[in-house]
């Protein structure tokens, strides 16, 4: 029998993009600096990014702060819908609300998603072959991590909505052999100063703290 160890996977969102999303803004700039400097007490193997401009920028910030960590472009830490829920699927008190927002992204991000999805899961996700553990940062998309959330905590499909994530925030999922996945840390900004918080997130979310 093949031997596995435990990995530990680091999520993060991309820093604060420009209005355009070209581009990281100057506070996004900021947030993946900080961000890769609390990192530098983890002992990370890999650095994963999605294609698109603003992850692969945060990526490489963060990659400035430490020491000797490759860096790895990824497909499937881009962007896209994971999953398209069927109206029956959802509560239905929120199911009309819930299609007509996801109807407005483009065709391509419904349409390929769920397959770049479990091309991540597969990727991203359980234990590793050999016996020492590995700690390994993905740095993607709202949507990929509540889908990756979602997955740890064995929820419903269509439950990576709603779960939400702030820009240069850091989550960190568990993966040990004979057990289940143990969501450790989801959302945390303690590394980041009053002013960077809560970016990406929605406003009526966003809590006094």
């Amino acid at each position: 029998m093949t031997a596995t160890a435990t990995r530990y996977l680091y999520l993060t969102r991309h820093g604060e993009a420009s209005v355009d999303e070209s581009e990281l803004a100057d506070t996004g700039r900021r947030q993946a600096v900080l961000l890769g400097k609390r990192l530098r007490a983890a002992p990370l193997t890999a650095i994963h990014h999605g294609p698109l401009a603003r992850a692969e920028q945060t990526a490489r910030l963060i990659h400035e702060q430490l020491d000797g960590v490759p860096l790895r472009p990824s497909e499937a830490a881009g962007d896209y819908i994971p999953y398209m829920p069927r109206r029956e699927e959802l509560p239905p008190e929120s199911a009309d609300a819930t299609l007509a927002h996801l109807a407005r992204f483009p065709a391509e991000e419904r349409e390929t998603g769920p397959e770049s999805a479990r091309a991540a899961l597969a990727r991203f996700t359980g234990p590793v072959p050999g016996d020492e553990p590995r700690h390994k940062l993905v740095v993607t998309h709202n949507f990929l991590i509540g889908w990756l959330v979602r997955a740890a905590l064995d929820a419903p499909k269509w439950r990576w909505i709603g779960i939400h994530h702030a820009n240069a925030a850091l989550t960190v999922i568990r993966y040990a052999p004979g057990r289940p996945a143990s969501l450790l840390l989801h959302n945390d900004v303690s590394h980041l100063p009053d002013d960077l918080r809560w970016t990406g997130f929605p406003p009526d979310l966003r809590l006094p703290v």
